[in-house]
């Protein structure tokens, strides 16, 4: 009995807060905000933005991601849905994953209690992103508890350290692989839950992200979790974000009003 009340609780937390990212996604003309500038958009003939339009690219040839993008439902609650095969956990994290995903411990998940969701977990919320893009440094400033990370493309590389400070969304380096950005992020503090379920994330976590953008309104994202001390192998998913023309990000707060863990006042 007690395991279906937690699960319930579990549940009733996740709805909260993907509810509140829900409410924030921003309208397609804000009432706020006047003389607007035309953004260079393509659209059909019949005056619809052309989302199949060719990819858009910047002056130095490289694909232009710069937008806001908004990802699918889904993959908050369970990033490896996709799999045909099973993740497979090191014993230790299986039965940490295991609790959590029964509900256990819905009140240690980080997004309860309005702390970073880390990557890649926060690129799968259901709230809009913005990438900003420049030649020495890429921007992903996230609606989702108006969160931000960087991926430096000047090509420095990270140093695994003692001295190193562990961070929610890890050290980011970028390069292209042809018309693909490939983003390396390491340095994570193994508080990350990859998902809703809980998949665990140790320091060890390192992420492989590849972002290719196919035309002007769909980003492809393939997403490889490699860590050693949670899983015996490293896994693969693919996720499809689409763009959200002529948008603008909202402030959110998570700590305003917030109730389900901290109870009423």
């Amino acid at each position: 009995m007690q395991i279906l009340v937690n699960a319930k609780r579990f549940v009733i937390a996740a709805t909260t807060v993907l509810a509140l990212s829900l409410l924030s996604t921003p309208l397609f003309a804000q009432p706020w905000w006047t003389k607007v500038p035309t953004s260079a958009i393509p659209h059909t003939p019949d005056g619809k933005v052309d989302l199949s339009a060719p990819a858009p690219r910047l002056p130095d040839g490289k694909p232009d991601f710069s937008g806001v993008w908004n990802p699918p439902t889904g993959y908050l609650r369970d990033l490896s849905k996709d799999l045909k095969e099973p993740v497979l956990f090191q014993a230790w994290a299986k039965a940490v994953y295991d609790e959590r995903a029964a509900g256990l411990h819905w009140r240690d998940e980080p997004d309860a209690n309005c702390l970073p969701q880390g990557v890649p977990k926060v690129l799968l919320a259901p709230a809009p992103w913005r990438m900003v893009q420049t030649p020495e440094r890429i921007f992903f400033v996230h609606e989702a508890f108006n969160l931000w990370w960087q991926v430096f493309m000047d090509g420095r590389e990270f140093v695994p350290s003692k001295d190193v400070t562990p961070t929610w969304h890890g050290y980011s380096t970028g390069k292209w692989d042809g018309d693909t950005l490939v983003i390396d992020s390491r340095g994570f503090n193994g508080k990350v839950w990859l998902d809703q379920l809980g998949k665990p994330s140790t320091e060890a976590l390192h992420v492989n992200t590849r972002l290719r953008r196919k035309d002007f309104g769909h980003l492809d994202i393939q997403i490889t979790i490699d860590d050693p001390e949670a899983y015996m192998k490293p896994w693969t998913v693919n996720v499809e974000v689409g763009l959200v023309p002529n948008a603008e990000l909202m402030e959110f707060i998570c700590l305003e009003n917030e109730r389900d863990v901290r109870g009423p006042r």
